[in-house]
């Protein structure tokens, strides 16, 4: 197995996933959406609020606003004969308040903790009319994108590495030529394999003439795809889902040798 890195930015990255199988490439998947941790609102409490819509409305938009999270600061809450204990170090406290006539926009959310804040001022999250106003507090507390989408530090896909075959001399490429992307040809009219380099121009290249474009795919090589929401760069992502996967597998294997 072999890991090649495709592309980067703080809030995408793509790589390509060598040698391995559809059941490792599904639980890489898998655990960068369920298990990475990540803040998000869970408890809202209203102390004033007579706009248009209901509280329960308001928690629910808020609960769903990407929260800057710092993983050296803030850990999951620890469990205890079955019940879950939360700290300084599992939550941290925010506040909202506005009388302002307009759209109420994440930028007014307050938190306890200053490096904690919405990955975004710019999320709505309720419109106030003259006379009509905001107030309320509550808990951000650390979680998983398995007990609530809300958690889930990106999108992330993955497709088989696809395998093009050019040929710029078939002689029906006159034919053919308007029906494929512009993007995709040289100033002298060529087709340049090196532009078909994204999901959405190769689905538009494949099936249209195989005999000027081919499009095969590696069963055994995948090309990952991850969009950070927010919360987390994305390869810090990345890291932390293969982080926890190691630690489960030694814990995995600590059991079966004890149980052996």
């Amino acid at each position: 197995m072999d890991v090649k890195l495709l592309s980067k930015t703080e809030e995408k990255m793509s790589f390509l996933l060598k040698d391995s199988t559809p059941i490792i490439a599904n639980t890489l998947r898998r655990y960068i959406v369920e298990h990475v941790p990540t803040l998000a609102i869970e408890e809202v409490e209203f102390k004033k609020n007579n706009s248009l819509l209901y509280d329960t409305m308001i928690a629910h938009r808020l609960g769903l606003i990407p929260i800057k999270t710092d993983l050296k600061s803030y850990n999951l809450p620890k469990i205890v004969s079955g019940k879950e204990i939360r700290d300084a170090t599992s939550q941290v406290e925010f506040s909202l308040e506005s009388s302002s006539v307009g759209m109420v926009y994440s930028g007014k959310l307050k938190f306890k903790d200053p490096a904690v804040k919405p990955m975004s001022d710019n999320f709505p999250i309720v419109k106030l009319l003259k006379g009509q106003n905001i107030q309320c507090s509550g808990q951000a507390v650390m979680g998983r994108g398995i007990d609530h989408a809300k958690w889930a530090p990106a999108h992330v896909w993955y497709t088989y590495e696809p395998e093009i075959t050019i040929n710029n001399d078939s002689p029906k490429l006159e034919e053919f030529k308007e029906k494929y992307p512009r993007i995709i040809f040289d100033e002298k009219g060529r087709i340049d394999k090196n532009k078909i380099n994204t999901p959405q121009l190769i689905d538009a290249v494949a099936g249209v003439c195989d005999t000027i474009i081919k499009v095969a795919y590696n069963p055994n090589n995948f090309v990952f795809y991850v969009e950070s929401f927010g919360q987390l760069d994305s390869k810090e992502i990345v890291l932390t889902a293969l982080s926890i996967f190691d630690a489960q597998l030694d814990n995995f294997l600590d059991a079966l040798k004890s149980a052996s």
